[in-house]
C-alpha cells in the first residue's frame, strides 16, 4: 500500500530540491562582499525620498476588497461548469440567481462610485 504513495513522496522531494539545492548552490559559490553601496536602500536608482509607511487612500483597500470579492465569485464557476450535467435545470438556476446577485451587487457598487478612481 506504501508503494501507491511513492510518486507523491517524489514529487515532494524533487519540488524541495528544486527550491533549496539553488539557493544553496548560491551561498556556497557566490561571492559575499557587501558593501555600504549594496546595503544601502534604494528606490529606482535614487534614494528614498518618502517613507514607506505612508497612508493609502481608502478607496485602494476598496477596490481591493471588491476586486477579491468578485473574483473569488467568479471562482465558483468553474466547479459549477464540471458538474452542470449532473445537478441538473435547480443547479442552473441556482448559479443563475447566484449570477444574478452578483450582477446587482457589481451595479450597486457602480452606481454608488465605488469603481471610480480619482
Amino acid at each position: 500500500m506504501l508503494e501507491n504513495y511513492f510518486p507523491i513522496l517524489l514529487f515532494i522531494f524533487v519540488g524541495l530540491a528544486i527550491g533549496v539545492l539553488p539557493i544553496a548552490l548560491g551561498r556556497i559559490v557566490a561571492p559575499s562582499r557587501p558593501d555600504n553601496e549594496k546595503n544601502s536602500p534604494y528606490e529606482c536608482g535614487f534614494e528614498a525620498f518618502e517613507d514607506a509607511r505612508m497612508k493609502f487612500d481608502v478607496r485602494y483597500y476598496l477596490v481591493a476588497i471588491l476586486f477579491i470579492l468578485f473574483d473569488l465569485e467568479i471562482a465558483f464557476l468553474f466547479p459549477w461548469a464540471v458538474v452542470l450535467k449532473d445537478i441538473g435545470m435547480f443547479g442552473y438556476l441556482s448559479m443563475m440567481l447566484f449570477l444574478g446577485i452578483l450582477v446587482v451587487g457589481f451595479i450597486y457598487e457602480w452606481m454608488k462610485g465605488a469603481l471610480e478612481w480619482e
